[in-house]
């Protein structure tokens, strides 16, 4: 007699029973029951905050359930760590790759299981000939004798399934692994994920895109509020049916477009230029106009907006702020004259992720903060109180890290820091990227009240629908030059893309 469950075809990978989970006071996850079956992909949704990612990492040992259970093949289970995970065959693939930087490729991939003769010798030779088979197996071109530390972003998720199936993983978590990457890098994701599918291995996908789950995904779980809402096919439900589930209510029209009165120019630039970046940019933004800056990744959007903030500075050119030309090689300079910049990648250039939420959003403000040198913590706390409030940030407590927070909330964090500085200028560089679709509604609003209130707000996306439907004009960049500026009336789809592809596109002066 064996205690073993007995297991047949239609037993799930994975059963998850009334699993729940409560930091301090606050339960996050609620009774949640869910199977995962062999061979699929499946999605979970749900705003950020709705438990999504929590569930996933219960999965993966990081978090352990308050009350619930899980079984493997039928089989109970506790995942206790995650490398009581990984022995059982499940990984998670966070947003932001996890890796050993100054290691190489090779090694990163075999941690951990490298074995060794006797004498305690490494066998390199045998390391770094698995590791081109593995890469080869998945038709990704990378040295694995290369540092991590040199890699993109995408390449390292790319080394991360690898170093999954090098250890017979059979539950892959993905937690928003397109984020970072470009349409071509997501079309060869999709493609590994699909090819794992058909092996049988399953894939848990986590997204805010809704076309990347019809893209990819066989099933799909939608979370709201810590609770499990549904399961359900994905082609039973449409994108208007997923977006009620999420956030509880139709969604109708999600991208405000309302205008503000247009003022002064605030910002003007002209010719700026760094050499092998980008060329001859001229534009201005007037005060209560919202400006968007598309075009193609690598176009040099973000380029030109780390030039302006002072972090790499062009070398020609003017900047002209509330109507005096003004030099910027620094960051702190643009600060004081009324500039604010929210990054694209939130996770390293924007939060100090082991600091306190609180820390986090006086980091600009230090003058206000500690005017004697000493930090006056009452006034710390409430002036983060306040940008809390208004911004309606989901935290635990004001002396949680960070890091704890999710992508969304995090990304008001870093707003209300800039706001604090009281900018007449803010750039904002993909402020929705990563977010969920509640979020993102919230993020139009507030940008739309920034604007009405009179700030200059340069918006970087590279989603189309964002800027057409924000900004009162746009701005497209190719390879490095301003190709066009397209009032509200003329933006659209086509003659931005028209202007983004560097083929077809005719120079428009600014």
């Amino acid at each position: 007699m064996t205690n073993a469950a007995t297991t047949t075809a239609d037993t799930p990978l994975i059963s998850a029973r009334g699993i729940s989970k409560q930091f301090a006071a606050i339960e996050v996850l609620r009774d949640v029951d869910l199977d995962l079956g062999r061979g699929e992909i499946h999605a979970l949704l749900g705003e950020n905050g709705a438990g999504k990612s929590t569930f996933a990492k219960i999965l993966a040992g990081v978090h352990r359930p308050s009350r619930g259970s899980l079984a493997l093949n039928g089989t109970p289970v506790e995942v206790t760590s995650p490398i009581v995970a990984q022995k059982l065959g499940i990984t998670l693939i966070h947003q932001e790759p996890i890796s050993f930087p100054d290691l190489s490729v090779a090694e990163n991939l075999v941690l951990g299981r490298t074995g060794g003769s006797p004498l305690g010798r490494v066998p390199w030779a045998r390391i770094t000939r698995d590791a081109n088979q593995l890469m080869n197996l998945l038709g990704i071109r990378i040295d694995v004798t290369r540092p991590m530390r040199g890699l993109s972003i995408a390449d390292q998720q790319m080394v991360e399934i690898a170093r999954a199936l090098a250890s017979d993983s059979r539950l892959i978590i993905m937690d928003e692994p397109t984020a970072p990457l470009t349409p071509n890098e997501v079309e060869t994701l999709f493609g590994i994920a699909r090819r794992l599918r058909d092996e049988g291995r399953t894939i848990v996908f986590i997204t805010h895109r809704l076309e990347e789950v019809r893209a990819l995904c066989d099933r799909v779980t939608i979370f709201r509020d810590g609770s499990k809402i549904a399961t359900e096919e994905i082609g039973k439900l449409s994108d208007a049916d997923i977006i009620r589930l999420m956030i509880g209510r139709p969604l109708k029209e999600y991208m405000h477009k309302t205008r503000a009165a247009i003022g002064e120019v605030a910002l003007k630039v002209e010719g700026l230029t760094l050499p092998g970046v980008f060329s001859d940019i001229s534009f201005e933004v007037r005060k209560g106009e919202i400006v968007g800056l598309g075009g193609l990744v690598g176009a040099g959007r973000t380029d030109v907006a780390r030039a302006l903030f002072g972090v790499a500075p062009a070398t020609s050119g003017t900047v002209t702020i509330n109507g005096k030309a003004e030099v910027i090689t620094e960051p702190s300079q643009a600060i004081a004259l009324g500039l604010a910049f929210v990054p694209e990648d939130r996770a390293v250039a924007g939060i100090f992720r082991t600091l306190s939420v609180e820390e986090n959003i006086t980091a600009a403000v230090p003058g206000q903060i500690a005017p004697g040198g000493m930090i006056k913590r009452a006034l710390e706390r409430t002036l983060a109180q306040d940008s809390v409030r208004k911004l309606r940030i989901r935290l635990a407590s004001l002396r949680q890290p960070i890091g704890e927070l999710s992508g969304g909330n995090q990304q008001k964090a870093i707003l209300a820091r800039w706001l604090l500085t009281d900018p007449s200028v803010l750039i904002l560089d993909e402020p929705t990227r990563g977010i969920d679709i509640g979020v993102k509604a919230e993020f139009y609003d507030m940008i739309g009240e920034l604007a009405a209130a009179g700030r200059a707000i340069l918006l970087i996306s590279s989603e189309l629908p964002e800027l057409l439907a924000l900004c009162d004009r746009v701005l497209v960049m190719s390879e490095g030059r301003l190709t066009a500026n397209l009032s509200r009336a003329e933006a659209t789809q086509e003659s931005v893309m028209r202007a983004a592809v560097p083929q077809t596109r005719e120079t428009i002066a600014a």
